[in-house]
């Protein structure tokens, strides 16, 4: 694999966006393209542009196209393997085509608004052109709760929940600054190093064209933020993360050396994706328990509940990331474990964690009105 070229995809996305988005936030600005403090939900006291997945869809787009090529066929990815190359060009292609495809939805959702409806239709037209035009589908569970291979129906309607899922995750997610951008980097760089080992350039370049783009947007989106990302670059980030999620889950282990043949797929991506994925079960949950749409606006996300306990924005997502972090250690650390016990550590801990957090903020706002 040629490190250098992997090195230029993350460089090129990450100076493409530090250089791009201050132009962005004034354009936006001049063109009233910016969020207003008004409802109980917003959190921000000042107007802030809601246009940054513009400029994430962009640069990640334009560096994969622009190294992908030389990417693939580096040295040692001879003319031998053309099938493999026919695959990977398929996936770059039906890639582009759903990135396309949810970005405007996001877009038009930024500026003017769409109905939750119409974003869920383009999610799973997304979810099924990828799984049932490019096969990017989970076959099988890999040894969780001892299931291995699935059936084709089942491959297909896990593979559908999955993208759904994913994409609503990060869209969920993407309520405090910097939150959204800073898990989805760190997944990008998880999953990026994942691939690096396991010799795969192409889904290599991917991550880490996202993952540059993101750390060029932390500059601007981290508490105080400058600028949203929106769902236009929620829904790119979501839909990238999924994607490489299954792809890591389907990779061949006879490919993989070291520790990585031991290493449960499906519960390093659980890892990865722990906090989105979480959260989203646990809003979903008290939403259905309070007998209200699961895609309903409210305030019971995690780190809602951690800002009404007085935490501050930069504390929060260091917290989060921090957590994130720690998951996608302990599950490698739990490598010589079969998935089953590995997941159960990784769940138990998560579970552990929000516990303690929310019982030390609660412990904090109570000394608080105490004086």
């Amino acid at each position: 694999m040629n490190a250098l070229i992997l090195a230029l995809v993350f460089v090129t996305s990450f100076i493409v966006v530090l250089y791009a988005t201050p132009p962005l936030i004034k354009v936006a600005i001049l063109k009233r393209l910016f969020d207003e403090p008004g409802n109980e939900r917003k959190i921000h006291k000042r107007i802030v542009p809601t246009i940054g997945g513009i400029i994430i869809f962009a640069a990640t787009l334009f560096s994969y196209a622009l190294w992908f090529e030389l990417n693939f066929f580096s040295p040692q990815n001879t003319t031998s393997n053309i099938p493999l190359a026919y695959s990977y060009f398929t996936d770059f292609k039906l890639i582009i085509a759903t990135m396309l495809m949810l970005f405007f939805v996001g877009i038009k959702d930024d500026i003017i608004g769409t109905a939750p409806i119409k974003k869920l239709i383009a999610q799973m037209l997304t979810a099924l052109i990828l799984v049932l035009v490019g096969n990017i589908r989970i076959t099988g569970l890999h040894g969780v709760f001892e299931v291995n291979e699935i059936p084709y129906w089942a491959s297909v309607f896990l593979s559908l929940f999955t993208f759904i899922v994913v994409i609503n995750a990060f869209n969920l997610i993407d309520g405090i600054d910097g939150l959204a951008a800073g898990i989805g980097f760190i997944g990008c760089m998880a999953f990026g190093i994942w691939f690096v080992l396991a010799g795969s350039s192409a889904l290599a370049s991917l991550a880490f064209a996202l993952g540059g783009s993101l750390l060029g947007f932390l500059v601007f989106n981290f508490s105080p933020a400058k600028i949203f990302m929106g769902d236009s670059g929620s829904l790119t980030i979501g839909l990238i993360l999924s994607v490489l999620a299954i792809k890591l889950i389907e990779f061949p282990v006879d490919k993989l050396t070291g520790i990585m043949p031991y290493l449960s797929k499906p519960v390093f991506v659980i890892a990865v994706l722990m906090y989105p994925l979480a959260d989203t079960l646990r809003v979903f949950t008290l939403r259905a328990l309070a007998g209200t749409s699961p895609f309903s606006a409210d305030r019971n996300h995690l780190h809602h509940r951690l800002l009404d306990l007085g935490f501050g924005h930069r504390k929060i997502v260091f917290f989060i990331y921090l957590f994130n972090i720690i998951c996608i250690g302990l599950v490698v650390a739990c490598y010589p474990l079969n998935a089953n016990l590995a997941l159960v550590f990784v769940v138990l801990f998560a579970l552990l964690s929000v516990g303690v957090l929310l019982l030390a903020g609660k412990s904090k706002h109570h000394k608080r009105e105490s004086f």
